[in-house]
C-alpha cells in the first residue's frame, strides 16, 4: 500500500493529520516533517530564492521518507510547493486546493479567513483559478487570532475565527488556514458552506494515492 507524507509548518498539525489518516485512509502509511521556520521566514521576507531552496529540501526529506506523495499543510507555502512536484519526484498535492475547488462551486461570493496576511494572496490567487467568472473573493484577516495559536490556546484561537466568521456578508466561508478547522465546527449553525481543508486534503490524498499504481 502506498504512504502519504506531509509536510507541516507547526508541530499541531501532525496530529491532526495523523487522526485523519487513521479515520480515513485505516492502514495507510504515512509520514511527518515539521519545519516551522520554514512559515516565518515567508511572513517575514516572502517566498524568496532561499525559502523554495528550503522548501524543496523538505518537501524532498518527506519523500526519502517513504512517501509517493506529499500535502503540503502550509497555506502560505503550498501553492509553491506543488510547483515543485517534478523536482521532488513523487506528487506533491497542496492542502487547500480540493477545499477551493469545492468552495468555488458552492457560491458567488467567497470570504477567506486567514489569521497571517501571507495566506491571504496565495489563497485568493487560488480560488480564483478555480472559480466562475465573475465571482467575487472578500479578503477578511483574522490578525488578532494568531497570537492565541502561538500561544498554544487553540480553543480560543477557534473562537476567536468563527466570532469573525459570522460578522462576514458571504455566500461561502473559507476557513484558510488547516489551523483553522475547529472553527468549522463551532460555525455549524451558520446556514451557510464552510469550508476547511485538512478533512478533504486527506480524502483527495488517498483518493490520489490509490490511483497511482492501478
Amino acid at each position: 500500500m502506498t504512504t502519504i507524507g506531509f509536510l507541516h509548518t507547526a508541530e499541531t498539525h501532525t496530529r491532526t493529520f495523523q487522526a485523519l489518516m487513521r479515520e480515513l485512509s485505516p492502514g495507510r502509511a504515512d509520514v511527518h516533517v515539521v519545519d516551522e521556520s520554514l512559515l516565518a521566514e515567508a511572513r517575514e521576507r516572502g517566498v524568496d530564492e532561499d525559502v523554495r531552496r528550503r522548501l524543496l529540501a523538505r518537501l524532498r526529506e518527506v519523500a526519502a521518507a517513504g512517501a509517493d506523495l506529499v500535502v503540503c499543510t502550509c497555506s502560505t507555502l503550498s501553492g509553491h510547493a506543488e510547483q515543485l512536484s517534478d523536482e521532488v519526484g513523487v506528487p506533491v498535492l497542496r492542502v487547500d486546493r480540493p477545499m477551493a475547488e469545492a468552495a468555488a462551486a458552492a457560491g458567488r461570493r467567497i470570504a477567506v479567513v486567514a489569521t497571517v496576511a501571507s495566506t491571504l494572496a496565495p489563497t485568493r490567487e487560488l480560488l480564483t483559478s478555480c472559480a466562475a467568472p465573475g465571482t467575487e473573493i472578500v479578503e477578511a484577516l483574522c490578525a488578532d487570532a494568531w497570537p492565541l495559536f502561538e500561544a498554544g490556546d487553540l480553543d480560543g484561537y477557534a473562537r476567536s475565527i468563527a466570532d469573525h466568521a459570522r460578522t462576514l456578508d458571504a455566500d461561502v466561508i473559507v476557513l484558510a488556514q488547516a489551523s483553522a478547522a475547529p472553527a468549522q465546527l463551532l460555525l455549524a449553525d451558520l446556514g451557510k458552506p464552510v469550508f476547511s481543508s485538512p478533512r478533504i486534503a486527506v480524502e483527495r490524498a488517498t483518493q490520489l494515492c490509490s490511483n497511482l499504481h492501478m
